[in-house]
């Protein structure tokens, strides 16, 4: 079984998107994976790119902070050694064709960003890699997706590697468009597809609902401090403090919502006697009587003959008295 289901199918997989909040700057990349395992995530995730192959040279600005904002693939290679030495999962999301190729060798899951996901060769080559990929739903609709998975099984892809976030492509998202609940859509769209959450809002609540709304995936931008620069990406990340709590919250939330299963649980069997009720006696009934509907009530403890078993009770001989409000057992009657 694939790394990510294994994780998936015991808890939540979070993911710390530090992605390009580290500017460049390698020292602070690591430091950010260091402070991110302290918080408790499963991964680290980064962005890889070639600028000019990502950005239009008419976007000179843009362009310029790209090339600032690059590691080169030795430091990513350095990256995904630090992640490992601290027990995390690292990866990264390719930005570029060629970027997609050398991370296919120093990282097992791949993430599609939402502005790729209709990014055909990007997606065909990556499912050429057959490994887990995650893909962010954001700046499509429900029928889009469809497109995008079955271009996916076309070129290969199986259900089992692949995971769809529910994602708005807003920077921070308002919380009235978060639209939290489409996770259940997706869910019964994608039945076989792992469905989870990349947050853009600002807090934690909406990463919580995302999971009590059955999200296996959590991808949460992280930053060691919202006022770094102007970049936006720090303003709506959580620093390590609000990433530890999120995490917490979390496996807490994931705890309490269970399984999918409604079954008596084990803390609930001490309470079945004593809060079921049993068939007990309206009046004094007397030995000899013959049992009628009205000589009934119901009452706790649940140790004695069922509700639903009157039929065992009705026209049956009393054969020795029974107090009103006593169960009604098969000892006293014939």
């Amino acid at each position: 079984m694939p790394l990510l289901q294994k994780i998936i199918e015991k808890e939540v997989f979070i993911v710390a998107e530090i992605g390009n909040n580290h500017e460049g700057n390698f020292d602070l990349a690591i430091e950010m994976i260091e402070a991110a395992a302290k918080t408790g995530v499963d991964a680290v995730k980064f962005q890889t790119f070639m600028p000019e192959k990502y950005v239009s040279s008419a976007d000179s600005s843009r362009l310029e902070r790209l090339r600032k904002f690059k590691l080169s693939k030795e430091q990513h290679w350095m990256l995904a050694k630090k992640a490992e030495e601290l027990n995390l999962i690292f990866f990264s999301t390719p930005f570029d064709l060629e970027s997609a190729i050398f991370l296919n060798e120093i990282q097992s899951i791949f993430k599609i960003s939402s502005g790729d996901n209709n990014f055909t060769p990007l997606i065909k080559l990556i499912a050429s890699f057959n490994k887990q990929t995650i893909i962010s739903s954001g700046l499509s609709d429900l029928n889009s997706l469809k497109e995008l998975v079955d271009l996916w099984h076309c070129v290969g892809g199986c259900d089992e590697n692949l995971s769809i976030l529910h994602c708005v492509s807003s920077y921070p998202v308002p919380k009235e468009q978060a639209n939290i609940a489409s996770i259940y859509t997706l869910r019964d769209a994608f039945p076989k597809v792992t469905i989870g959450y990349s947050d853009h809002t600002l807090g934690s609540m909406a990463s919580i609902l995302a999971v009590a709304a059955g999200a296996k995936i959590i991808e949460k931008h992280f930053t060691l401090n919202k006022g770094q620069s102007n970049f936006r990406d720090h303003q709506l990340s959580a620093d390590p403090i609000e990433m530890k709590n999120l995490v917490e919250q979390i496996r807490e939330a994931s705890v309490l919502m269970g399984k999918e299963v409604k079954s008596l649980q084990s803390c609930e069997l001490e309470m079945v006697v004593p809060m079921r009720r049993s068939i007990a006696a309206s009046k004094i009934l007397r030995a000899g009587k013959i049992i009628d509907p009205n000589d009934l009530i119901w009452v706790r403890p649940g140790s004695g003959i069922p509700v639903g078993r009157e039929s065992d009770v009705v026209g049956r001989i009393v054969l020795s008295d029974i107090l009103q409000g006593e169960l009604i057992t098969k000892e006293k009657i014939a």
